[in-house]
């Protein structure tokens, strides 16, 4: 699972994550894609696991297939 299946999992849009996280929506499609990967500080990790209803690991293999994804098509 990616990013962008893990978010649709909760069924939030990229909208939605960026207004809970207080983020730019472009951060989000950025995840999405695997251009970026989440960089939180210790105190937004709670909120982010929350949003996303997952588990750190989760969200680390999710982060590393958005990825893998993006630079497979970009090589």
């Amino acid at each position: 699972m990616d990013m962008k299946q893990l978010r649709e999992k909760v069924g939030l849009r990229t909208v939605d994550v960026a207004s809970q996280l207080g983020i730019a929506e472009s951060t989000v499609r950025n995840w999405d894609s695997g251009r970026h990967s989440p960089r939180l500080s210790i105190e937004e990790i709670p909120k982010f696991l929350e949003v996303y209803q997952c588990t750190l690991e989760e969200a680390i293999a999710a982060a590393k297939e958005s990825r893998r994804k993006f630079d497979e098509a970009n090589s």
